[in-house]
C-alpha cells in the first residue's frame, strides 16, 4: 500500500481502500498492515531523514521505489515499535526485497536498515538476519 501510495500520491484512505478490494486476509494481519502504513505515512519526514542519513552514496530519488517502500515500513518498524526485535524486522524487510526487488535489493535494504537501526535503536549489528 505504501508503495502504491508513493506511486500514485492519491489519498492514503483511497489507497488503502482500493488495495483491500482485491485482497484479503485475516482481520488481525488487515489492522496490523494499516497500522504500520498509517504509521510510516504519518512519520514520513523523520523516516526519509533516517533512510537518507544511512544512504551515503544514494539519494532517496534514486533509490527503486519498490525498496524505499520496504525500508520505509521497517524503518518505522524500528523507530516506533520497540517491542518488535530489530531482527526480526530486518529479516522481514529482507524477505520483502527478495521477494518484490531486484537481485542486489535484499543486501541493499538489509546493509541500509543496519545503519538506520543502530542509529535509532542503537543496537550493534543485527544478529539472526539472513544472508541477503
Amino acid at each position: 500500500m505504501l508503495y502504491q501510495w508513493a506511486a500514485a500520491r492519491e489519498p492514503m484512505d483511497d489507497v488503502v481502500q482500493s488495495f483491500w478490494r482485491v485482497r484479503s486476509t485475516t482481520d488481525e494481519t488487515r489492522a496490523m498492515a494499516e497500522r504500520l502504513l498509517r504509521g510510516a505515512h504519518e512519520r514520513l519526514a523523520a523516516i526519509d531523514e533516517a533512510i537518507g542519513a544511512a544512504s551515503t552514496n544514494w539519494r532517496l530519488e534514486r533509490i527503486a521505489a519498490v525498496d524505499l517502500s520496504i525500508m520505509r515500513i521497517a524503518a518505522y518498524e524500528l523507530m516506533a515499535e520497540p517491542q518488535t526485535p530489530s531482527a526480526v524486522i530486518l529479516d522481514e524487510a529482507v524477505e520483502m526485497a527478495r521477494r518484490f526487488g531486484e537481485a542486489d535489493s535484499p543486501a541493499f535494504v538489509n546493509g541500509l536498515l543496519d545503519k538506520v537501526m543502530r542509529t535509532v535503536r542503537g543496537e550493534g549489528e543485527a544478529k539472526g538476519v539472513r544472508g541477503a
